[in-house]
């Protein structure tokens, strides 16, 4: 088994990530990142879920950074957090310009520092649309990129990244996981808006898996079965 650090958002993928590390037997190290994101309420649930299951865990602050995406609707205040599906054209303002390259390259240096030999984190089929640095050809070249860049080669693992977030709760939920602790809403509000591309997207697999969501929603906006 491996040490490894796992990139750790608060969201449901890198919490179904986190636990399918851990009962892999692998020594882990969560790793958690305050951008300057909206949306912070999800560290507050990635403190709370390694604090309970005694995981390492560390968040670093890199807000100072916020000031170069001014067209991120995940951190300028000046945008609103758009509406919809993630398919939808308006979606591409919640796109942070190279975030998971940074993440990653951070990730990284930190797993070399503690001598571990692996980066996961929770890149999926589902973000590919929208995101660029969540698909393969991204995945395949900071990989390459990992084991060349430093002394120590370093693996980046995403375990998810041919698989759909209605998949991802699939096998998060045969593990028994309780979603009710992790956050997804982009909007930054104390209940989840039910109307953002990452509160539909993760509905839907909820909806897929004929199960209820257990986050708190505002109850005229949560989509139905």
């Amino acid at each position: 088994m491996a040490r490894i650090v796992v990139v750790y958002s608060g969201g449901m993928d890198s919490f179904t990530v986190l636990h399918k590390a851990l009962k892999g037997g692998h020594e882990v190290f969560a790793l958690s990142f305050n951008y300057g994101q909206k949306h912070s309420k999800e560290l507050v649930c990635a403190k709370q879920v390694t604090d309970e299951l005694a995981v390492k865990h560390k968040v670093l602050d890199i807000t100072s950074i916020s000031s170069l995406f001014t067209s991120s609707s995940l951190v300028s205040s000046e945008i609103p957090v758009p509406e919809g599906h993630y398919q939808a054209e308006n979606m591409k303002s919640t796109v942070v310009p190279n975030r998971n390259m940074i993440l990653l390259s951070l990730a990284i240096g930190f797993a070399i520092d503690i001598d571990a030999t692996q980066v996961w984190y929770g890149a999926h089929s589902g973000d590919h649309v929208i995101y660029p640095d969540c698909r393969p050809e991204f995945v395949k070249v900071m990989g390459q990129a990992a084991k060349v860049s430093n002394f120590e080669p370093i693996e980046i693992i995403a375990p998810y990244l041919n698989a759909d977030k209605t998949t991802i709760l699939q096998e998060g939920l045969s593990m028994g996981l309780d979603y009710g602790k992790t956050w997804t809403c982009y909007k930054g509000l104390e209940k989840a808006c039910g109307k953002c591309g990452s509160c539909v997207e993760r509905l839907e697999a909820f909806v897929a898996n004929n199960k209820l969501d257990p986050l708190p929603y505002l109850s005229s906006m949560k989509i139905s079965s």
